[in-house]
């Protein structure tokens, strides 16, 4: 019996040793400790850089590991580029209408109405003008080179009062728009107005405007702009917040090639979770939505076509003007993007 309790206490001590010794690496290398850089808490927004993070934890061993700090913990989000300069982090996430005047030929990303409502589509066209020499060199300059889209959704409106079921319905609406997309709106006779996003819920309830653009669909939800409203457009695609991943040059030229051939691996995990993280929030949100009895408007070609020829290209026109004037080469930017649109929908048959 005594020999019998010495073997099972000393099968059981090997086994508590096994199941202390961590996983095998796939990918050997040395300690490399990376800190991101992103406001706001984990969301849809965070779901590619979430899933980059676990892949090159799991294939290193926690050999490699990159630590993301939310809630502008490390810096406010409007300073993420100029502290990747600084070479304060390794990785941040940024939004380019923060500091449009920083890198302005990747500004081209956030005009109004771009041909980029198919999530796919939007993936294959970011990833292209990341490469255009250009913007590549903007970013250089900030010691900064680009990685990953946040692939933002198009905003949409949600708003009270009678729906805009055409585009002249939105002539004197007073409504919540930023950027080029209030510049749209506005061409089409409304009276676009900036107020931060938590003011919206207070400011649509009180009447101080009727309605709101905002990433479709999980933004309202998070602010709750559904409890007030009455209807919502779902195909205006107006615009999208153009928010990159961005990592900083000196820290990616340190890391050996093994980690830098992770980090390209990873790429495809990371927009696969942003597009699932978006998905399952519209499916959530809709069904919701529809039991509140919301009205979901849907846009004909002909009213679409209004708000791209009326609101959205007079937009294009100025910003080519304006950039070109800085040396930015828009018009090539801008007709890259169109381009590269039809192209990604043609391989993707949804011509």
């Amino acid at each position: 019996m005594r020999l019998l309790a010495t073997s099972l206490s000393l099968l059981a001590a090997v086994a508590a040793v096994c199941t202390t010794v961590p996983a095998a690496a796939a990918v050997d290398g040395p300690k490399v400790a990376w800190n991101l850089s992103v406001w706001g808490p984990p969301r849809a927004f965070t779901a590619g850089i979430e899933a980059v993070s676990k892949y090159v934890d799991e294939q290193t061993a926690g050999k490699f590991t990159i630590k993301i700090h939310y809630g502008d913990s490390l810096s406010k989000g409007s300073d993420n580029l100029d502290n990747i300069k600084l070479g304060a982090f390794e990785m941040a996430q940024i939004c380019a209408g923060y500091h449009p005047g920083k890198h302005p030929g990747i500004n081209v990303l956030d005009l109004p109405g771009l041909p980029l409502a198919d999530p796919e589509v939007h993936r294959m066209v970011h990833e292209v003008m990341h490469t255009h020499p250009f913007i590549v060199a903007e970013f250089k300059r900030w010691n900064a080179m680009l990685y990953l889209s946040v692939l933002q959704p198009q905003s949409e409106f949600m708003g009270t009062g009678e729906p805009p079921l055409k585009m002249e319905d939105f002539k004197g609406m007073r409504l919540r728009a930023l950027g080029g997309t209030g510049e749209a709106l506005k061409n089409l006779g409304a009276v676009p107005t900036s107020v931060p996003a938590p003011e919206v819920y207070n400011g649509m309830e009180r009447g101080v405007f009727r309605a709101a653009a905002f990433p479709y669909t999980y933004a309202f939800a998070s602010y709750k702009i559904h409890e007030i409203a009455k209807w919502h457009t779902t195909n205006l695609a107006p615009g999208a917040n153009n928010c990159p991943t961005i990592i900083g040059i000196p820290a990616y030229n340190a890391l050996p090639e093994q980690y830098r051939e992770l980090l390209a691996k990873a790429e495809p995990l990371a927009y696969k979770a942003l597009q699932d993280a978006s998905a399952a929030a519209d499916k959530k949100n809709l069904a919701d939505w529809d039991k509140r009895g919301l009205i979901a408007i849907k846009y004909d070609a002909a009213e679409l076509k209004k708000f791209a020829e009326m609101g959205a290209k007079p937009v294009w026109k100025s910003w080519v003007a304006d950039s070109s004037a800085k040396g930015v080469p828009a018009q090539e930017l801008l007709d890259m993007v169109v381009a590269e649109a039809e192209k990604a929908k043609k391989a993707l048959g949804k011509n």
